[in-house]
Protein backbone atom coordinates (compact mmCIF):
# COMPACT_ATOMS: atom_id res chain seq x y z
CA UNK A 1 0.00 0.00 0.00
CA UNK A 2 1.15 3.57 -0.54
CA UNK A 3 3.40 4.93 2.15
CA UNK A 4 4.12 8.54 2.98
CA UNK A 5 1.08 9.77 1.05
CA UNK A 6 1.03 12.92 3.18
CA UNK A 7 4.37 13.92 1.61
CA UNK A 8 2.65 14.23 -1.77
CA UNK A 9 0.56 17.09 -0.40
CA UNK A 10 3.48 18.94 1.23
CA UNK A 11 3.52 22.57 0.02
CA UNK A 12 0.06 22.04 -1.51
CA UNK A 13 -1.06 25.60 -0.83
CA UNK A 14 2.12 27.17 -2.21
CA UNK A 15 1.97 25.02 -5.35
CA UNK A 16 -1.63 26.04 -6.04
CA UNK A 17 -1.12 29.76 -5.37
CA UNK A 18 -0.79 32.08 -8.39
CA UNK A 19 -0.76 29.13 -10.74
CA UNK A 20 0.38 30.23 -14.18
CA UNK A 21 1.90 28.41 -17.11
CA UNK A 22 5.53 28.91 -16.08
CA UNK A 23 4.95 28.28 -12.38
CA UNK A 24 2.94 25.14 -13.17
CA UNK A 25 5.78 23.80 -15.30
CA UNK A 26 8.34 24.51 -12.55
CA UNK A 27 6.09 23.12 -9.81
CA UNK A 28 5.41 19.92 -11.74
CA UNK A 29 9.10 19.37 -12.36
CA UNK A 30 9.87 19.81 -8.65
CA UNK A 31 6.86 17.68 -7.66
CA UNK A 32 8.06 14.79 -9.83
CA UNK A 33 11.66 15.08 -8.64
CA UNK A 34 10.75 15.20 -4.95
CA UNK A 35 7.80 12.83 -4.89
CA UNK A 36 8.30 10.58 -7.89
CA UNK A 37 9.45 7.68 -5.74
CA UNK A 38 6.12 7.58 -3.90
CA UNK A 39 4.22 7.51 -7.19
CA UNK A 40 6.56 4.83 -8.53
CA UNK A 41 5.94 2.70 -5.43
CA UNK A 42 2.19 2.85 -6.09
CA UNK A 43 2.74 1.93 -9.75
CA UNK A 44 5.00 -0.97 -8.74
CA UNK A 45 2.36 -2.27 -6.35
CA UNK A 46 -0.19 -2.31 -9.16
CA UNK A 47 2.10 -3.77 -11.80
CA UNK A 48 3.28 -6.69 -9.63
CA UNK A 49 -0.22 -7.79 -8.65
CA UNK A 50 -1.95 -10.69 -10.35
CA UNK A 51 -5.15 -8.63 -10.63
CA UNK A 52 -3.95 -5.14 -11.53
CA UNK A 53 -7.41 -3.54 -11.49
CA UNK A 54 -8.09 -4.82 -8.00
CA UNK A 55 -4.63 -3.68 -6.88
CA UNK A 56 -5.23 -0.21 -8.35
CA UNK A 57 -8.48 0.04 -6.41
CA UNK A 58 -6.79 -1.14 -3.19
CA UNK A 59 -3.97 1.38 -3.61
CA UNK A 60 -6.55 4.06 -4.40
CA UNK A 61 -8.61 3.22 -1.32
CA UNK A 62 -5.60 3.25 0.99
CA UNK A 63 -4.46 6.52 -0.59
CA UNK A 64 -7.85 8.25 -0.25
CA UNK A 65 -8.31 6.98 3.32
CA UNK A 66 -4.88 8.28 4.33
CA UNK A 67 -5.51 11.71 2.82
CA UNK A 68 -8.94 11.87 4.45
CA UNK A 69 -7.51 10.97 7.85
CA UNK A 70 -4.78 13.61 7.53
CA UNK A 71 -7.18 16.43 6.63
CA UNK A 72 -10.42 15.53 8.40
CA UNK A 73 -11.61 17.44 11.44
CA UNK A 74 -14.35 15.71 13.39
CA UNK A 75 -14.87 13.22 10.57
CA UNK A 76 -15.19 15.77 7.76
CA UNK A 77 -12.86 17.66 5.46
CA UNK A 78 -13.83 21.34 5.34
CA UNK A 79 -15.13 22.70 2.06
CA UNK A 80 -12.17 24.89 1.07
CA UNK A 81 -9.66 22.21 2.05
CA UNK A 82 -11.66 19.61 0.16
CA UNK A 83 -11.66 21.79 -2.98
CA UNK A 84 -7.90 22.35 -2.66
CA UNK A 85 -7.25 18.63 -2.31
CA UNK A 86 -9.38 17.89 -5.37
CA UNK A 87 -7.55 20.49 -7.44
CA UNK A 88 -4.16 19.27 -6.27
CA UNK A 89 -5.05 15.75 -7.34
CA UNK A 90 -6.17 17.02 -10.76
CA UNK A 91 -3.23 19.39 -11.33
CA UNK A 92 -0.39 17.38 -9.85
CA UNK A 93 -0.99 13.80 -8.72
CA UNK A 94 -2.81 12.42 -11.76
CA UNK A 95 -0.66 14.18 -14.39
CA UNK A 96 2.55 13.18 -12.61
CA UNK A 97 1.47 9.54 -12.66
CA UNK A 98 0.57 9.74 -16.34
CA UNK A 99 3.90 11.44 -17.15
CA UNK A 100 5.72 8.30 -15.99
CA UNK A 101 4.32 6.58 -19.10
CA UNK A 102 4.17 3.41 -17.01
CA UNK A 103 2.02 0.68 -18.61
CA UNK A 104 -0.32 0.73 -15.58
CA UNK A 105 -0.45 4.52 -15.10
CA UNK A 106 -3.99 4.90 -16.43
CA UNK A 107 -5.14 1.92 -14.39
CA UNK A 108 -3.70 3.46 -11.21
CA UNK A 109 -5.32 6.81 -12.01
CA UNK A 110 -8.66 5.07 -12.50
CA UNK A 111 -8.29 3.33 -9.12
CA UNK A 112 -7.30 6.56 -7.38
CA UNK A 113 -10.14 8.51 -9.00
CA UNK A 114 -12.79 5.94 -8.13
CA UNK A 115 -11.59 5.52 -4.55
CA UNK A 116 -11.25 9.30 -4.10
CA UNK A 117 -14.78 9.95 -5.33
CA UNK A 118 -16.11 7.21 -3.07
CA UNK A 119 -14.19 8.38 0.04
CA UNK A 120 -14.87 12.11 -0.29
CA UNK A 121 -18.60 12.69 -0.34
CA UNK A 122 -20.05 14.96 -2.99
CA UNK A 123 -16.96 14.57 -5.16
CA UNK A 124 -16.77 13.57 -8.78
CA UNK A 125 -13.27 14.40 -9.95
CA UNK A 126 -11.67 13.08 -13.07
CA UNK A 127 -8.18 13.42 -14.49
CA UNK A 128 -6.29 14.55 -17.53
CA UNK A 129 -2.70 14.56 -18.65
CA UNK A 130 -0.06 17.21 -18.03
CA UNK A 131 0.11 18.45 -21.61
CA UNK A 132 -3.63 19.17 -21.75
CA UNK A 133 -3.49 21.15 -18.51
CA UNK A 134 -0.30 22.95 -19.49
CA UNK A 135 -1.76 24.04 -22.82
CA UNK A 136 -4.90 25.31 -21.06
CA UNK A 137 -2.93 28.04 -19.29
CA UNK A 138 -3.01 31.33 -21.11
CA UNK A 139 0.12 32.80 -22.54
CA UNK A 140 0.86 36.45 -21.95
CA UNK A 141 -1.29 38.69 -24.10
CA UNK A 142 0.74 41.67 -25.31
CA UNK A 143 3.00 41.19 -22.28
CA UNK A 144 0.18 42.25 -19.95
CA UNK A 145 -0.69 39.02 -18.12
Amino acid sequence: MPEHVEVLFKDKSAMMRKLKKTSYEENMKRFREERGEILQDMLDTVSTASDTQEAAMQVGTAFADTVFENYAVKGKVKGAEHADLNLFMIYYVFPAILLTEHPHATELCDGLKDAWNKRFSHTNISYTDYETLYQAFRNKIFGIF
